[in-house]
């Protein structure tokens, strides 16, 4: 009689306490953090009405992400990464709290940009670091379940952050108390951090130079195909299906709701994202990862479409909602995939590359889905974006059969060679 396949155990990763205490000191840090970029945003307008310094914020922050990620991946897998995130953790702490003094002193803006850029400039160290330490405390057979946690924790943050952050400036009228909170609420992840014991991580041979170590990480890149089309795949998604960017215009001008509904409408792609990421929870790995990968994003591309064609509040609501949910997917499987398919020395290289992608996309989305909105209107630049995601869908199936044909997400232990990694293919 044949044996029953093992029962999936939903909370996996959240049985070991190291897992527990790094995802739990995320998501009070996530939170705060969140409630920041709300409460820097109502400050800046609060005081100039100027709707430019609001795109500036941003600009400010990605600006050191593009500059130093590939040195900030060098550095991470050249030094223990757990000290590299406490040390940036500590830097956003006292950025926060440095936010506070200039809020209550109404301190020149310029000064506000500059301990913005200081803090995009730790991002740009803490991002590859924190992301390495996952597959230090967990099992390699547990990663997919720690990657789909680790992306409901930070849905979560995203949907409750701005929310209490607005409730505190509402309670106080006050900015100032939201970098305060924020700064305590950072001190979460810095005792968690400080409690963990990650296992021995491998570092970049000492023999390489810091520019022999870079090319080796794009040159992995560059040769690895399913890494780099599961990468390029999220990048294009984000910068063609700018939908959010233009949704205080459709929510204006073309579904005729007011701010509740903008409101609505900014958070349903997290209601999705969060939703979508505990139901993956509940089930096994992905059998097919390859084609659900292009399957999600091709269906984010057609959402897309119809919610730049309809008229219909609900209609939209309900196409955001399932945009949301079909990026997690996206997320999980590329996260796992670069957790499963990197090698431990490598891991800070890669997770800078795709730190720097990702947000380029997300300033170059904005700014694409407003030159495509002043050319074809918003209905067409909506539809355009979604039109060229799925184009890029049918580009990569062809750029990377494997990823099509790829099964579920795992390393072969006996097919693995020093400079090579088992593909499973499935049947």
């Amino acid at each position: 009689m044949a044996e029953s396949a093992p029962r999936h155990d939903t909370y996996a990763a959240l049985r070991l306490p190291d897992f527990r205490l790094l995802i739990g000191g995320r998501l009070i840090a996530q939170v705060g953090e969140m409630m920041v970029s709300v409460a820097v945003s109502w400050e800046l307008y609060e005081r100039t009405s100027n709707a430019f310094l609001l795109g500036m914020v941003g600009l400010v922050q990605v600006l050191p992400v593009l500059l130093f990620s590939l040195p900030a991946g060098y550095i991470v897998d050249r030094y223990n990464r757990k000290n590299i995130t406490l040390i940036t953790q500590v830097i956003l702490i006292l950025c926060s709290l440095l936010l506070a003094f200039l809020s209550i002193t109404k301190a020149p803006l310029v000064a506000i940009f500059v301990v913005l850029a200081i803090i995009g400039t730790a991002r740009a160290f803490n991002n590859p670091a924190e992301g390495a330490l996952t597959p230090l405390v967990v099992p390699e057979k547990l990663y997919h379940n720690a990657v789909t946690w680790s992306s409901s924790t930070w849905q979560a943050a995203a949907i409750f952050g701005p929310a209490v952050g607005g409730f505190i400036i509402a309670l106080s009228n006050a900015a100032a108390a939201v970098y305060v909170i924020n700064a305590i609420s950072g001190m979460a992840l810095v005792t968690a951090l400080l409690l963990i014991r990650p296992r021995q991580q491998s570092y970049v041979s000492q023999d390489e130079t810091p520019v022999q170590a870079l090319k080796a990480g794009l040159r992995f890149l560059r040769n690895n195909r399913i890494i780099l089309s599961a990468i390029s795949l999220d990048m294009f998604a984000v910068l063609l299906g700018g939908a959010t960017y233009l949704l205080p215009v459709f929510t204006k001008d073309i579904l005729h709701v007011d701010a509740t509904g903008l409101g609505l409408l900014r958070a349903a792609p997290s209601v999705g994202a969060l939703g979508m990421a505990l139901f993956v929870a509940r089930r096994p790995p992905f059998q097919k990862a390859g084609a659900t990968l292009l399957w999600a994003v091709a269906g984010f591309g057609v959402a897309t479409i119809i919610f730049g064609l309809s008229t219909s509040f609900w209609l939209s609501l309900v196409m955001m909602v399932i945009m949301g949910a079909l990026d997690n997917i996206s997320v999980v499987i590329r996260h796992t995939l670069s957790l499963v398919f990197t090698p431990d020395d490598m891991r800070g290289r890669v997770g800078a590359v795709n730190s720097m992608f990702i947000g380029a996309s997300n300033e170059l989305g904005g700014f694409e889905s407003g030159v495509a909105a002043a050319l074809l209107g918003p209905v067409g630049a909506v539809v355009f974006g979604g039109l060229g995601t799925i184009a890029v869908v049918g580009a990569i199936a062809a750029y990377a059969p494997e990823l099509r044909r790829m099964g579920q997400i795992r390393v072969e232990q006996e097919a693995l060679q020093p400079d090579a990694v088992a593909i499973p293919i499935a049947e």
